[in-house]
């Protein structure tokens, strides 16, 4: 049974959104360990932590307050969101179910004088604004942290509201 109109409408806008922006998503993350990139449950998709990956390797490496600078980070947040967008992406077949991003973590790779946090999380939060509109919000928690995998300077882990598949219903 379809969704909806109404629902069909809101979320068939979203592709369509995307695509108004000029946004080109990139290929979907790979695992760097025994785990998936993404798994739903009831009306939440949840994504594993994403890097910032672009061309096969880590866009930026290190540590912000170190060899990073607040650009280069809120850069590497932007890069992993639109990771993350492709990992939802691959999961549902269509960023058409997505609804509302529900809860967002930034977390980063800083020296402990680092206390810039927000301004790098933005880089993602914007980007997600500018899809989902200012009126859906997200909760957001960003911490930092001595070291992150592969040297990677942050890690997005995003928590989506989805529509569900029409032979849910």
């Amino acid at each position: 049974m379809p969704a909806p109109s109404g629902n069909k409408n809101i979320a068939s806008s979203l592709s369509s959104r995307i695509s108004t922006l000029g946004i080109v998503l990139p290929t979907p993350p790979t695992p760097l360990g025994n785990y998936v990139e993404s798994s739903d449950a009831g009306n939440l998709l949840f994504l594993s932590g994403i890097l910032p990956i672009a061309e096969g390797k880590l866009a930026f490496s290190g540590r912000l307050g170190d060899n990073l600078s607040m650009k280069q980070g809120r850069e590497a947040a932007l890069i992993a969101s639109l990771k993350a967008l492709a990992a939802a992406k691959q999961h549902l077949g269509t960023l058409d179910r997505l609804k509302k991003l529900v809860k967002l973590t930034v977390i980063i790779a800083t020296t402990e004088q680092f206390v810039d946090h927000a301004p790098v999380a933005d880089g993602a939060s914007d980007l997600f604004v500018q899809i989902f509109g200012k009126d859906t919000g997200h909760t957001r928690l960003v911490y930092g942290v001595q070291s992150l995998p592969v040297n990677a300077p942050l890690i997005v882990d995003a928590l989506f509201e989805i529509e569900p598949r029409g032979d849910d219903l």
